[in-house]
């Protein structure tokens, strides 16, 4: 498993938000990695093993994915900025998604 996993669930359809393209970046915004979310709307594999501290991003593709279940959203991306203690180990990164709203938190 990469340093950092993402989790992305429709609450609009109560299910995991499969094929969302899920792009990790450096704070000054290099592309680290980019996957897909699977069918459980997971990434497990999102960059290295490894990260220096910092401040990275996760770039979450959301309006292909509404596009795709013939929904209008007012977000085509989330950007979710955060910031690594390389000593606490692993990130997991969360979103709760919806049309017009969104929610994330630190995962375990």
């Amino acid at each position: 498993m990469s340093f950092v996993s993402a989790h992305v669930l429709d609450s609009v359809h109560g299910c995991p938000a499969r094929g969302i393209r899920v792009t990790l970046l450096t704070g000054e915004g290099r592309e680290l990695a980019s996957a897909t979310t699977d069918d459980d709307g997971r990434v497990t594999d999102l960059g290295p093993q490894t990260l220096e501290s910092g401040h990275y991003r996760i770039i979450f593709a959301t309006e292909p994915y509404f596009a795709g279940h013939d929904l209008e959203t007012f977000y085509p991306f989330v950007g979710v900025d955060f910031t690594v203690r390389q000593e606490q180990g692993h990130y997991h990164v969360p979103l709760l998604l919806s049309p017009f709203a969104y929610s994330t938190y630190r995962g375990s």
